[in-house]
């Protein structure tokens, strides 16, 4: 474990140009900053316009595994945003990249406690896997004597958020986990809560993490936010020193942690999960370089004339 470092409270950002100006690169969370389940957030299209405008890299980062790339493109499309898919950066993708720079066999599979972006990530990686939402049907039937078979060519379960979770899964999780040696135990991310709705929170990827973790009593390898891995991989793919970047998001444990582990300026935006109570609280450790209400502040928050 790192040791922890004292860090100067959030600021309030007063001078979005200043901000703006000094990096390259902003890197956005998507639920809570640019949208919250369904709908898009106030602001959004003329703040990305204006930072196209201005020559910054935009990049699209988040822990949600349900939906791919190209999936995540055409949400962006419905929401009428102009994001191409080399900008989007999803946890199902990184579950496939990080097994791609491991040089994981093609003759091993992947079992997938999680949704179709997983399982679309892994196809377009060239992976065999099994499990998905299909097994989201299948019932165990205890009976006496009754030992559930596994797949001995299991090398890798990647557990996401699932909204098909059940016991047949969990306990074929574990067995792969247990008894296949070297087998991986790969998580898109352990987010508490996400929001599939903007009525309210809904329990996240990390409740199915943790039950994998419960059961095989092991600590699984996390792919998304705050791991590094991501911003390795897309520091690598666009060239991108990471003192020129600035992660914007809504969450302290994940996107702003991300940020702070990849060496990158970070932005707090109230318009998701957390709140200013939450980030002001004497408990919390995480404290980003600045924070505002949303990123449309960007449009508004001006240098106070002189």
């Amino acid at each position: 474990m790192e040791a922890f470092t004292t860090r100067a409270s959030a600021q309030p950002l007063r001078n979005a140009d200043e901000l703006i100006d000094s990096v390259e690169t902003f890197i956005f969370d998507c639920d809570g900053v640019i949208w919250k389940g369904d709908k898009l957030i106030d602001g959004v299209p003329e703040t990305l316009d204006m930072l196209r405008s201005k020559g910054k890299r935009l990049v699209f980062v988040t822990n949600n595994s349900t939906k791919s790339r190209k999936q995540y493109g055409k949400k962006f499309e419905t929401l009428g945003l102009n994001v191409s898919e080399e900008e989007i950066f999803a946890s199902s993708f990184a579950a496939a990249a990080y097994l791609k720079s491991i040089d994981f066999p093609k003759d091993k599979k992947v079992y997938v406690i999680g949704e179709d972006g997983i399982l679309k990530e892994l196809e377009l990686a060239g992976y065999q896997y099994l499990g998905g939402p299909e097994d989201g049907a299948k019932k165990i039937e205890l009976k006496p004597g009754y030992l559930m078979e596994h797949d001995k060519d299991v090398g890798a379960v990647v557990v996401g958020f699932d909204r098909y979770f059940n016991y047949y899964k969990i306990q074929y999780g574990t067995l792969c986990i247990r008894e296949n040696p070297g087998c991986l135990f790969i998580a898109t991310n352990r987010d508490a809560v996400t929001h599939l709705t903007d009525a309210q929170e809904w329990a996240g990827g990390g409740s199915m993490v943790g039950a994998i973790g419960g059961s095989t009593q092991r600590e699984p390898l996390v792919v998304g936010k705050p791991s590094t891995f991501m911003m390795d991989y897309l520091a690598k793919k666009f060239g991108i020193e990471k003192s020129q970047i600035c992660m914007v998001g809504d969450r302290l444990d994940t996107d702003i942690l991300f940020g702070q582990n990849g060496g990158c300026k970070t932005l707090l935006v109230l318009s998701g999960v957390t709140s200013l109570a939450m980030l002001q609280n004497p408990n919390n450790t995480t404290q980003p370089d600045f924070y505002t209400n949303q990123i449309s502040d960007f449009l508004s928050l001006k240098a106070a004339p002189v």
